[in-house]
């Protein structure tokens, strides 16, 4: 059997080839639509799922033997202990990026997404760069 990849922090990801990015809204359940971006990972539904958390991020990866997995219709599950720590909530959108040559798929919450942009753009206007 081939090995499966190491558990990886987004952080550690230089190379971004390969890089896709969605932008979904979670359901009530926790499960969030991403038919395109599994196809392209090439996870089909019942493909098992290893679901970390990484710095406020929910870290996806191939498993072996895991109790989540895709739906079958496409959806990936998050876990309701782990929605909370990471504060994404129903109704709410979150940036998927999944790094293709490296197995991964990573779930950004709005309010991630927001910090990055404000600090990005606050940088741009001439702002403090130690914010």
């Amino acid at each position: 059997m081939p090995a499966l990849p190491a558990r990886v922090c987004p952080t550690a990801i230089i190379d971004a080839s390969g890089l896709l990015l969605w932008m979904a809204l979670p359901a009530r359940c926790g499960r969030v639509s991403a038919q395109h971006l599994l196809h392209a990972m090439g996870w089909a539904p019942g493909h098992r799922l290893d679901i970390q958390l990484c710095h406020g991020m929910l870290v996806i990866t191939s498993a072996r033997d895991d109790r989540y997995q895709v739906g079958s219709r496409g959806e990936l599950p998050l876990p309701a202990s782990a929605r909370q720590m990471c504060r994404v909530e129903p109704g709410q959108p979150v940036l998927l990026a999944a790094f293709i040559t490296h197995d991964l798929l990573v779930v950004h919450p709005v309010g991630t997404v927001a910090r990055l942009l404000t600090d990005l753009h606050h940088q741009l206007a001439g702002g403090d760069s130690d914010r």
